[in-house]
């Protein structure tokens, strides 16, 4: 069996308190794109000792294969639901460290996908319990529509936001942006107008009213991050942003607006979509 984790983009994000536990309030909306791993399950060979295996292809992921979260999940659902051993295949497409939340999807699909197989017949409000305890966005992935989301990025409430048939253009810079390097010069603090209100408003209108607090931090060290932004506004983005902590920058595009080519990078990753 085989299903397709898509990534999401972030439009605004304000860090608004720090926590006690040192952690940092945030709020954000989350939105689903078309930007696709692929996941597949299959039975494990007979006389295999372990639960699961692993194989990946696609875009490298840095770290110990056995940290990947699509094997917590597995072991995480399998402590809760024996489940049968299974082998893993991942194919990475979405890129890492860059804002679009491609491991959080997985972990979720994953969950999913374990939910299906073996007709275990989960709600989705205990998938999302499951999901988010391997990370405070994987939730999001359980329902997968646009939330205004609270907290560290782990409390949703639904909203009434549709981008269909916008264009997007996303843009992968060859930039590592480490969660420090985010944080370096962030101070919380709660914006005038809440993004619920402002994502009523027209499209036109956003780049006025919506921020994300990360580029304060990020652009000034990395200003290759910046210089895609601006490049988007002059291709004729209707709203460009850096998603989550970085380094990936997007564009949206009028429906009736072609997407444009734009000047990038050697190592650019670009993905030119159409929003659903």
């Amino acid at each position: 069996m085989i299903t397709f984790p898509n990534a999401k983009i972030n439009l605004g994000l304000n860090v608004v308190e720090k926590r006690p536990d040192g952690y940092h309030n945030l709020e954000t909306i989350f939105y689903p794109i078309p930007l696709e791993d692929a996941l597949e399950i299959g039975p494990l060979s007979q006389g295999t000792e372990q639960a699961c295996t692993l194989s990946q292809t696609g875009i490298s992921v840095d770290g110990n294969s056995e940290d990947n979260l699509v094997l917590k999940a597995y072991r995480l659902l399998n402590a809760h639901h024996p489940l049968p051993p299974v082998q893993i295949h991942l194919h990475k497409h979405i890129p890492t460290g860059a804002g679009l939340g491609g491991g959080s999807s997985d972990a979720a699909y994953m969950l999913k996908l374990l939910n299906e197989q073996f007709e275990l017949h989960l709600s989705a409000d205990t998938l999302e319990d499951y999901a988010a305890q391997l990370g405070a966005d994987c939730a999001f992935f359980v329902r997968n529509q646009p939330v205004y989301a609270e907290g560290i990025g782990n409390v949703f409430s639904p909203i009434e936001l549709s981008l269909k048939g916008y264009g997007l253009i996303v843009i992968k810079p060859d930039v590592f942006v480490s969660t420090r390097d985010a944080f370096a010069h962030i101070r919380p603090r709660r914006p005038e107008q809440n993004l619920r209100n402002i994502v009523r408003r027209p499209i036109n209108e956003w780049k006025h009213f919506m921020t994300n607090d990360f580029e304060e931090s990020v652009f000034p060290k990395f200003p290759t991050i910046s210089v895609i932004k601006e490049k988007l506004y002059q291709a004729g983005a209707v709203y460009a942003s850096m998603s989550g902590s970085g380094s990936s920058v997007y564009g949206l595009f009028t429906p009736d607006a072609p997407l444009p080519d734009l000047p990038i990078e050697a190592n650019d990753q670009v993905f030119r979509l159409t929003l659903h």
